[in-house]
């Protein structure tokens, strides 16, 4: 009989994508999968600890899953990802429940771990952060199978203070073009009509393989795929943005006019000692660039409120910042302090509640901006792809180029009409509630 894996994938898109050659390697191997816990024969945490709220939730998981292991319920417990790079010692020392702990550079050998385990050898899994990234791998897309992620790089070279990810994932590492050709044509194949790039920077990619940045050359790759019909960007760190990129942003047809810039600050001493390569003219210029060559473009952007040594003007400075820019998206996080990294050790570290108070204001001022703009959507017709219908409800919930899945908001569609999931319609903006909008078909065809 074959054994069934219950499956926990925490973190980001680019952990997600992780997980999700993982189930295709166990699934080649011949095991099956379950969503209850109590049918399960192993358990598989695929982990995160970018930041404080991310490595508790990991760490609650694996808790969780021990008991499993420790009641007889489940017969093995694997730990894999970022935490398990970063605290592979203490996690089987303190958790003895786990059986088995694999590297981010390591996941191909979740089927070798688990055989090997059944024959009573218990032995962690690693390799160089220098490792290539793994390719040619039948991921089991997990987000619905309309849309997916591609990951187009493994790790970076930024070295940002705050960020241990150099560590846990090593330097910057390009998937090679062909591969990364062949694997969204797959994904076409198998019904993905929304595609989104991701990696730790995705500007910069190519630059270790080919001398130079080959992301224009490669979204003209992938808008040449047919069944494709958006193309979306995220995390492009602002210095990096280029006239080529702009302008193959601006006129290939299914790459969506949406770009997520981490500008994580606006004052230049925060910049600095954030390890940033930018400062707030820069950010300035490029946004203004970007508004001026694609008019439409939607901008999302994350900060970080209460940076070591961030004082209450430069805290201001951040705010009028945000007031002047509207950025159409905007997340904010409070500063996690990580052990490993320089900032952890810097002077000034600011209290928490000033932090997650700053980081309220932020959040508030975005607010009146975002729900400004969601008022002034209504009249326009737009592009949307279903994402599903309400249950009961003559209503479906869709996305708009405007927003990516997981962090933007919905556009909610009253009709009687019957839509699929992946659909994509013309629909006019008649109201809006808070970040998400409310519209109706239009008889104007999408496709």
């Amino acid at each position: 009989m074959k054994k069934k894996i219950l499956f926990v994938s925490l973190g980001c898109d680019k952990n997600l994508v992780d997980s999700e050659m993982m189930l295709g390697l166990l699934a080649a191997g011949g095991y099956a999968f379950t969503d209850d816990e109590s049918e399960a024969d192993i358990v598989v945490v695929n982990t995160c600890c970018f930041i404080g709220d991310a490595k508790e939730e990991s760490i609650n998981t694996i808790l969780e899953m021990a008991q499993l292991k420790e009641s007889g319920t489940i017969e093995l417990l694997i730990v894999a990802g970022c935490l398990a790079q970063r605290y592979r010692e203490e996690i089987q020392k303190e958790i003895p429940e786990v059986d088995a702990v694999i590297g981010t550079t390591a996941i191909d050998e979740i089927c070798r771990t688990i055989e090997e385990l059944y024959r009573g050898v218990r032995q962690n899994r690693y390799r160089s952060l220098e490792q290539k990234p793994l390719t040619g791998v039948e991921r089991i897309v997990t987000t619905g199978g309309h849309y997916a992620y591609l990951k187009i790089a493994e790790g970076c070279d930024k070295h940002c203070t705050y960020c241990i990810i150099p560590k846990v994932r090593g330097a910057y590492r390009s998937v090679p073009m062909e591969s990364l050709l062949a694997e969204a044509r797959r994904l076409a194949e198998q019904g993905v009509r929304e595609l989104i790039l991701v990696a730790q920077e995705t500007t910069v990619y190519g630059q270790d393989l080919y001398g130079h940045k080959a992301l224009p050359e490669l979204l003209r790759g992938l808008c040449a795929i047919d069944g494709l019909y958006w193309i979306r960007l995220l995390y492009c760190y602002p210095e990096e943005i280029d006239d080529e990129l702009i302008r193959t942003i601006r006129d290939e047809p299914k790459i969506c006019h949406y770009l997520d810039l981490p500008v994580q600050h606006a004052s230049d001493r925060i910049l600095r000692r954030m390890g940033r390569r930018t400062d707030r003219k820069a950010l300035r210029d490029i946004i203004g660039k970007l508004r001026r060559e694609i008019p439409d473009i939607c901008l999302r952007t994350t900060l970080i409120s209460g940076f070591p040594g961030e004082t209450q003007e430069e805290h201001e400075e951040l705010l009028a910042f945000v007031e002047e820019m509207q950025f159409d998206r905007l997340g904010v996080f409070a500063y996690s302090q990580e052990e490993d990294t320089a900032a952890a050790d810097m002077p000034d570290q600011i209290p928490e509640e000033v932090k997650q108070a700053r980081r309220g204001e932020i959040m508030e001022r975005q607010q009146r901006i975002a729900f400004a703009a969601a008022d002034r959507m209504a009249g326009v017709c737009v592009t949307a792809m279903i994402e599903g219908r309400i249950a009961e409800e003559d209503a479906y919930v869709a996305r708009t180029y405007k927003d990516a899945p997981g962090v933007d908001g919905f556009l909610f569609i009253n009709t009687q009409r019957e839509l699929m999931t992946g659909d994509f319609v013309k629909v006019k903006i008649t109201a809006s509630n808070e970040y998400d909008l409310i519209g109706e078909l239009t008889d104007e065809s999408a496709e």
